[in-house]
């Protein structure tokens, strides 16, 4: 079966260390120019971003525009896109040799999907990288309680760099609400899970840079980030709400969907401002619930203990003196001999070092 015309869509906001080495990864990718457009959406960069694109041209379409944030670039770019399928790709990301021919291949293969992600590879500054991939094939939909529960376990495969949808389903989604600076991929994504089937591959197609001006990944810690983050998903959260609301989704799915991204800004309010035991310690028990459905008694015991400092003292100190703990490294090895820590039973992980 023939291939689609891919559009491939980077987004880009100050990203002149990095932009060059993502467009690279797109052009030398084993799939024919004919059947490929890239466009790059940059927003309101202040640095040589727009200058090293241009080097590019005409290979590469440069979208220049006031900054606004992840939805307001998505808005920009995806209307501008021709091919039936739409992959996209951050600035300061870059994909593997074989991505865009593993997914547009996929995609040929199969009208009803209509969203594609895969494996993703975090690289750090320090030559480390995390390799995240699938045990299964999963393949859902979110139409039901264990579409919804595979969908929330699995969406950590579906952000920008490793999302590629077909354009039909974009169209029916819409702009992005503008207020998503970040999260508008997880916007998209999730309302993709209800107009389509959704499929993930094995494969780790993507390299995600970790890095200190990361948006969504913060490093520093810093609490002015972090407030806007946590407004963010408050955001996305109430958005999503009224989208699954109007598309008449049963209130049990919808709150599937939706629960992981209030208690994830919960989790990083409580982090930064002083709650009260009884909201650490409920989120912290719900986050719990949400992550780990298999929980043996054992670790929901260690769990309970572990909340006792919390029932005494406001959130704040009690992240702070918890995130002081899980990097003493006694306490490391004592939970990797006596209770290890839990992984997700659907992937595997693997750590390497660059050479």
């Amino acid at each position: 079966m023939p291939r689609s015309l891919a559009s491939v869509l980077i987004d880009t906001y100050n990203h002149e260390r990095f932009i060059e080495q993502a467009i690279v990864s797109v052009l030398e990718q084993d799939f024919p120019a004919k059947e490929r457009e890239i466009i790059v959406v940059d927003d309101g960069s202040t640095d040589r971003t727009s200058e090293i694109v241009k080097k590019f041209e005409p290979r590469v379409r440069l979208l220049r525009k006031e900054n606004g944030g992840q939805a307001s670039a998505f808005n920009a770019g995806i209307p501008e896109c021709k091919g039936e399928i739409i992959a996209f790709l951050d600035g300061d990301d870059w994909w593997a040799p074989g991505k865009l021919q593993a997914v547009a291949e996929t995609m040929a293969s199969d009208m009803s999907i209509g969203l594609i992600g895969h494996g993703i590879t975090e690289v750090f500054s320090d030559g480390r990288e995390h390799t995240e991939l699938l045990r299964e094939v999963p393949r859902f939909r979110i139409d039901s309680v264990e579409g919804a529960r595979t969908f929330r376990m699995r969406k950590s495969f579906l952000g920008t760099s490793r999302m590629t949808f077909r354009s039909d389903v974009l169209r029916r989604i819409g702009s992005a609400p503008e207020a998503l600076r970040i999260e508008a991929d997880e916007y998209l994504f999730t309302l993709a899970g209800l107009y389509s089937d959704v499929l993930i591959l094995r494969e780790s197609l993507t390299f995600y840079r970790v890095h200190e001006s990361n948006a969504f990944h913060i490093s520093d810690g810093s609490a002015l980030t972090l407030r806007k983050k946590q407004q963010v998903l408050d955001a996305l959260a109430e958005l999503l709400k009224k989208e699954l609301a109007e598309h008449r989704l049963p209130s049990p799915i919808a709150r599937i969907v939706v629960d992981s991204i209030e208690t994830e800004a919960n989790l990083i309010r409580l982090s930064i401002d002083r709650g009260f035991p009884w909201e650490t310690v409920g989120t912290e028990l719900r986050n719990y619930r949400i992550m780990h459905e298999n929980a043996s008694l054992a670790h929901w015991v260690f769990k309970g203990l572990t909340l006792i400092p919390a029932c005494i003292m406001s959130s704040r100190l009690y992240y702070s003196l918890r995130q002081s703990l899980v990097q003493n490294s006694m306490y490391q090895k004592a939970r990797e001999k006596w209770l290890p820590f839990l992984q997700p039973a659907h992937v595997d992980r693997y750590r390497t070092m660059r050479p």
